[in-house]
């Protein structure tokens, strides 16, 4: 029997979960941050990121997005993880792909610091995935997971293919 998931209403009550606890966090002088690092030229990224930070000023995160110039270099996106990964009031970095074509995407995303890795693609987040460890995952498998749980649709030991 099929069964209709409303994952805006799931959305929506996350939303509300994540907003409390953001707002717990600074009522102890913690405010989380997020940079997103815009140096591609898809027409779409600059739409998800509009998006990503509408949603953190929702939810109360700081944010920022650096979009450097059509000319950066691999070299200079890597000086720039490197400051983000090292500045304590960035929680998480976001580097939104496709990167330009002259740049080395997977040098940038492996320079990213595993603990600031809020895509989890780093190789030790994705080895965590894999392992069953706790760390930063993948929002699209996590997200869908998070949907079957709060759906009541049993998992353990079931099969699926997501297209």
């Amino acid at each position: 029997m099929a069964k209709i998931l409303d994952g805006k209403l799931i959305a929506s009550e996350i939303q509300r979960e994540v907003a409390a606890d953001i707002e717990s966090l600074r009522a102890r002088g913690i405010q989380p941050g997020l940079t997103v690092i815009l140096a591609g030229d898809d027409p779409a990224s600059p739409l998800y990121v509009r998006n990503k930070m509408r949603m953190c000023a929702t939810l109360g995160i700081r944010s920022e997005t650096i979009t450097p110039p059509s000319t950066v270099t691999t070299e200079e996106l890597l000086a720039m993880v490197a400051r983000l990964n090292a500045d304590d009031r960035v929680d998480g970095i976001l580097v939104q792909l496709p990167l330009f074509k002259q740049v080395d995407s997977k040098r940038v995303l492996m320079a990213v610091d595993p603990a600031k890795d809020v895509d989890g693609i780093h190789p030790v987040n994705a080895g965590y995935l894999v392992t069953q460890r706790p760390g930063l995952v993948s929002c699209t498998p996590a997200g869908i997971l998070e949907i079957l749980k709060r759906s009541d649709v049993p998992i353990a030991g079931a099969r699926a293919l997501v297209v």
